[in-house]
C-alpha cells in the first residue's frame, strides 16, 4: 500500500505578526517546516511527501528547506489555494493520481509530533480501514456562547478533545469527502470534519501535548523550549 503525506504550508500566519510565513521562521537555526519534514523523512511508514505552499514560495521551499536539508521523500512542491482546505485538495489530487492508498495530512507548522504517534495512528487506520485523528483531552471547561457572548451551554469536558494532526484516511474516503464538500460549498476546519460529514467513521488516538501548532510568538517560545529539552536529552 502506498502512503503519501500531504503537508499544507501555504498559510499566511497573520497571527504571528511577521512578514515571513510561519513555516519558514527559524527555530534554533532551522525553518519550522524543516523540522516537520524531518519527521516524515525518517518514518518508514511514509512513501512520499507532497508539500503545498504559496506559489511564490515554491522555489524558496525547494532550495532553502528540501534541498538544503536533503529530504529525499519530497516528491513535489505544489501551489496551494485560498483556504487550507483548497490547499490540501490540491495535494490530494496529486496523491490520488500517483496511486496513493492512504493519505496523511499534517500541518506544516506542527513540527514536534513524534514518529511513534504516526505509526500508531496509521496502524489503527489500516487495521480497521477507518479515518484516524490525533487528539488530546481538553483541560479547561468549555462554554458555548451566542454572538452577544452570553453562555448558552457548558459542554461536558469528558467528551471533548483538542484535535491535532496527523490525520490519516483511505484515499478514496478523503477524495469522496472533498468532492461532496465542494459540491455543497462546505468548508471545514480540518479534514476529519469533511470525512465525518461524508458518513465515514473517524476515530481518535492519544496525541502529545508537545505536538503544538506554531501560530503565535508565544508558540515560538514554547517551541524553542521543546527543542532545547530534546537536544539535551540526546547529549
Amino acid at each position: 500500500m502506498k502512503t503519501i503525506a500531504i503537508i499544507p504550508a501555504a498559510g499566511q500566519g497573520k497571527r504571528m505578526g511577521t512578514q515571513i510565513n510561519k513555516q519558514y521562521l527559524s527555530l534554533l537555526g532551522k525553518p519550522v517546516l524543516a523540522y516537520t519534514l524531518a519527521c516524515f523523512e525518517k518514518a518508514s511508514d511514509v512513501d512520499g511527501i507532497i508539500v503545498v505552499t504559496q506559489a511564490e514560495e515554491q522555489q524558496f521551499c525547494q532550495q532553502e528547506v528540501v534541498r538544503k536539508y536533503g529530504y529525499k521523500k519530497v516528491i513535489d512542491i505544489i501551489p496551494g489555494g485560498k483556504e487550507r482546505q483548497d490547499s490540501v485538495y490540491q495535494g490530494l489530487i496529486k496523491a490520488n493520481r500517483m496511486g496513493a492508498d492512504w493519505i496523511i495530512v499534517h500541518d506544516g507548522a506542527r513540527p514536534f509530533f513524534q514518529e511513534d504517534i504516526l505509526h500508531r495512528a496509521l496502524q489503527y487506520a489500516q487495521t480497521h480501514h477507518v479515518g484516524v485523528g490525533v487528539a488530546i483531552p481538553v483541560k479547561d471547561t468549555i462554554k458555548c456562547v451566542n454572538k452577544a457572548e452570553r453562555v448558552m451551554e457548558t459542554l461536558l469536558r469528558e467528551q471533548l478533545r483538542a484535535i491535532q494532526t496527523p490525520q490519516i484516511f483511505p484515499c478514496s474516503y478523503l477524495m469522496d469527502a472533498y468532492e461532496k464538500a465542494y459540491a455543497e460549498d462546505f468548508y471545514g476546519t480540518d479534514d476529519a470534519a469533511l470525512v465525518e460529514r461524508a458518513g465515514y467513521p473517524v476515530y481518535l488516538i492519544d496525541g502529545n501535548e508537545e505536538n503544538i501548532k506554531i501560530t503565535t510568538p508565544w508558540d515560538m517560545m514554547i517551541g524553542e523550549m521543546i527543542l532545547r529539552r530534546r537536544l539535551k536529552e540526546c547529549e
